[in-house]
């Protein structure tokens, strides 16, 4: 055997050690697992409640009839498309390999306690139990781990974004949302300033001033959908005078500027709720007159 046979044959042996190492970085191992199995099996329709359990602060989502609550740590209607694209995200969770079986590298993959726990409940009975942790190497996957199973998997189709959600993005934002066609008229009131925007013969006018069609169309959008960034449960302050109002639709809007974060407080005479909303949104719907009628050419 020639002398540069040898040493073509000692740098394969060290290149296949080298890989085999890699491939076992502490507490991993490569392995297909069950490749392309879901990681969990759920009936959407039959889901009830869902716990999610991140740094110890749980948030529990309740099924009542067929719109979803939330029940911890507030009280409040749910957001319904959240909890619909989180139960289509775990049902798109599919694995891809399994990286460890070893429970003392539970830490590493943040599958243990530092992880998010999730417990999923069809007709009162838990149907599901894992936990969810840090995307993977490739940022296509993340780690999980079956509570009742000490295997380490790597699954793709979702992110740990899905399940670690503030709980402002669990509730329902939305202020106001009366169908477009039930909005005939407008009342702007700013201090003891007021005036009407009202839909008659086939046009929108302010008193006899005719308005901006692109304006209008833009404004009554706005106050079909009207939402909020956050929600004040609690205020250590009373509120100032009212910045404005706004009455459509059966409902009031009451606005009080906060200068702190260039916000405003909104009172809704719907609900005892009140809602944070920043300026730039509540700048599309609080137009002066000026905005909305037809300027003079």
């Amino acid at each position: 055997m020639s002398r540069s046979t040898v040493i073509l044959l000692g740098v394969l042996v060290v290149l296949v050690l080298i890989g085999y190492l890699v491939m076992q970085k502490p507490g991993e191992k490569s392995s297909t697992g069950e490749r392309g199995e879901k990681f969990v099996m759920l009936d959407s329709l039959s889901v009830d409640k869902i716990e999610i359990t991140a740094q110890g602060s749980p948030v529990v989502l309740q099924k009542k009839g067929v719109e979803w609550f939330l029940e911890r740590p507030v009280s409040y209607r749910a957001d319904q498309s959240a909890v619909a694209g989180l139960l289509h995200d775990m049902n798109m969770l599919e694995i891809r390999s399994t990286v460890s079986g070893k429970p003392e590298k539970h830490s590493v993959f943040q599958v243990d306690s530092t992880g998010t726990l999730v417990k999923v409940y069809e007709k009162g009975s838990e149907k599901a139990s894992f936990i969810v942790a840090k995307m993977g190497s490739t940022y296509t996957e993340l780690y999980a781990r079956q509570s009742s199973s000490n295997d380490v998997v790597a699954v793709s189709g979702g992110s740990p974004m899905t399940f670690n959600k503030a709980v402002k993005e669990w509730r329902d934002r939305t202020i106001a949302a009366p169908a477009r066609d039930a909005i005939k008229e407008v009342r702007y009131q700013y201090g003891d300033t007021t005036f009407v925007l009202a839909f008659r013969d086939s046009a929108w006018m302010v008193g006899r001033d005719s308005t901006e069609e692109w304006a209008v169309n833009n404004l009554i959008s706005s106050l079909s959908n009207v939402q909020a960034d956050d929600f004040r449960d609690s205020s250590t302050s009373r509120l100032s005078k009212p910045t404005a109002q706004i009455t459509y639709a059966g409902t009031q809007l009451t606005f009080f500027y906060v200068k702190e974060g260039d916000k405003y407080v909104v009172q809704s005479s719907s609900t005892p709720q009140l809602f944070e909303m920043q300026s730039w949104r509540a700048n599309q719907i609080l137009k002066r007159k000026k905005e909305i009628i037809k300027s003079v050419r």
